[in-house]
C-alpha cells in the first residue's frame, strides 16, 4: 500500500487529558492549530484553550455532529476525544463513516492505562468494562471472585451502584478504588469496601476498580452453559440446565454470532448463547408478553442486558430482523411456517437445533431429518429426590432434538 501523504488526512483525533494542552505531543498540538474546525465535548473544547479555529459541540442527536464534519470532508477538521479515542471513544464510530487512511490518530494513554498505572495492575489480567452509555449490567459475568475489574462510569451514582450491585451478590468484602480525574490537577484516589461504602462529593469524570471478594455465599453467574435453574424467573418454561449446556453445544456458538431463540419461554437459550462471548448478539422471540417482560428480567440479572425481546408469535414476528448465525426453537415448531422461515433465514453453514418434549412436534422433527438429513438425538434426565424418608430417581420428560446445518 502506498504511503498517504499527511495531506490527505484532513481528519485529525485528537485524545486529550485533564492536563489539556500541556499534554499533548507537538503533533498533536499541530494537528489541533491547523483545522478549520475543532469538534468536541464541553469539557474538551475548555481543554484545549485557547482555540483559533470555529468550534462545535457535540449536537444531540450525535449523528447530526457526524455528518457536519463529513460534509465539510477533505478541510481539516480537528476532534477531540478523552484519552485514547480507539479505546471506547469517538475514533472507531469515526473510522466506520471516514477511510482510514483520511485519518491522522494522535492518542493518549486510556482511563484503563492510568487506572492499571495507578494500582500496579498488569492490564492484560483485568477484565475492562465500559458503563459509559452503556447497560449497567454487563458487568455482573466478570464478577468472578479474584478477579480483577476496571469500570469506566457513566457518572458520579455509578460507584455506588457497583458497590450496591456487589454486596447484593455476596461480595460485600470487594476492595473498590475510586479514580478521579486522572492526569490533571484536580486527580483523587480514594479505595473503601463494597460493604458500607460511603464516598461523597465523586468527580462524574471517574473510573472504578474493582479488587471482587466473594465467600462461599457468592452469587457468581458460572463460565459454561447449563447455569443453575435457580438464576431464572420462570413459570415453567424453562429449558433444565442439563438440556441446555447440550442445546449450547449443539448451537455451537461463535464470537460476534446472532441467535433466534424463538419460544424463549424465559429467555435462557439466548441469555446463554451471550455470555459465551461478549460480542454475541440474540433475540428471543416470545407470544407471551408476560413471559417477554421476565425474559429481560433474567437477561439483566445474568448480565446479558442487551438481549433483544421481540413480543409476538412467530413466523410473523420473524419478519425484519436482522439474519441469524443460529435458529433455536424451543416451542413453536408445530406452528406452520415457523420452521421454514427458521431454516430460510440461515445462511449457509448455519444451524437451527429444535428440541421436542411432544410426539406432535417429534413428528415434526422427523419430517425435518427426512429433507435436510442433520442429526437426532433423545435426551433424558434423572435427578434425585427425597422419597418418604430415603431417596429416588425421578425422571424428567425425554427431549427429542434435531440438529440441522443449512448446506
Amino acid at each position: 500500500m502506498p504511503d498517504i501523504s499527511s495531506d490527505a488526512r484532513w481528519l485529525s483525533i485528537v485524545g486529550i487529558g485533564e492536563d489539556g494542552r500541556a499534554g499533548l505531543s507537538p503533533a498533536a498540538v499541530a494537528a489541533l492549530d491547523r483545522a478549520g474546525l475543532v469538534v468536541g465535548g464541553a469539557r474538551h473544547l475548555a481543554l484545549a484553550a485557547p482555540l483559533r479555529a470555529e468550534t462545535m459541540t457535540w449536537p444531540s442527536p450525535i449523528a447530526e455532529g457526524y455528518a457536519a464534519i463529513e460534509a465539510r470532508r477533505g478541510r481539516p477538521i480537528c476532534v477531540l476525544a478523552t484519552g485514547d479515542p480507539f479505546h471506547y471513544g469517538i475514533g472507531a464510530e469515526l473510522a466506520r463513516r471516514i477511510p482510514a487512511d483520511e485519518i491522522a490518530a494522535y492518542p493518549q494513554p486510556s482511563a484503563f492505562s492510568l487506572a492499571a498505572a495507578r494500582l500496579g495492575w498488569s492490564l492484560p489480567e483485568v477484565a475492562c468494562v465500559s458503563l459509559h452509555g452503556r447497560s449497567f449490567e454487563r458487568i455482573v459475568p466478570h464478577l468472578q471472585p479474584g478477579a480483577r475489574v476496571l469500570a469506566l462510569s457513566w457518572d458520579e451514582t455509578t460507584p455506588a451502584r457497583l458497590a450496591a450491585l456487589l454486596a447484593d451478590h455476596g461480595m460485600g468484602g470487594s476492595e473498590i478504588v475510586v479514580l478521579e480525574a486522572m492526569g490533571g490537577p484536580r486527580e483523587l484516589v480514594r479505595r473503601t469496601r463494597a460493604q458500607g461504602f460511603a464516598l461523597d462529593a465523586i468527580d462524574p469524570l471517574n473510573t472504578v476498580a474493582i479488587a471482587v471478594a466473594g465467600g462461599p455465599d457468592a452469587r457468581v453467574v458460572p463460565l459454561v452453559p447449563g447455569r443453575d435453574d435457580a438464576w431464572y424467573d420462570t413459570d415453567g418454561q424453562l429449558t433444565k440446565a442439563e438440556i441446555r449446556a447440550v442445546t449450547l453445544a449443539a448451537l455451537a456458538p461463535r464470537a460476534g454470532g446472532l441467535l433466534w431463540d424463538v419460544g424463549a419461554g424465559a429467555g435462557s437459550i439466548g441469555i446463554e448463547w451471550m455470555l459465551a462471548h461478549p460480542a454475541n448478539r440474540a433475540v428471543a422471540i416470545e407470544a407471551r408478553a408476560d413471559r417477554a417482560e421476565r425474559i429481560a428480567t433474567n437477561a439483566a440479572r445474568l448480565g446479558a442486558p442487551d438481549l433483544r425481546v421481540v413480543a409476538g408469535r412467530a413466523p410473523d414476528a420473524l419478519a425484519g430482523l436482522p439474519a441469524p448465525d443460529a435458529v433455536f426453537i424451543g416451542g413453536g415448531a408445530t406452528v406452520t411456517g415457523v420452521c421454514e422461515a427458521a431454516w430460510a433465514a440461515l445462511p449457509a453453514g448455519g444451524r437451527l437445533v429444535i428440541n421436542a418434549v411432544t410426539l406432535e412436534t417429534e413428528a415434526r422433527l422427523a419430517a425435518l431429518f427426512a429433507a435436510h438429513d442433520g442429526t437426532m438425538r433423545r435426551l433424558a434426565v434423572s435427578r434425585l429426590e427425597p422419597v418418604g424418608g430415603m431417596h429416588g430417581w425421578r425422571a424428567a420428560m425425554p427431549v427429542t432434538q434435531w440438529i440441522g446445518v443449512k448446506p
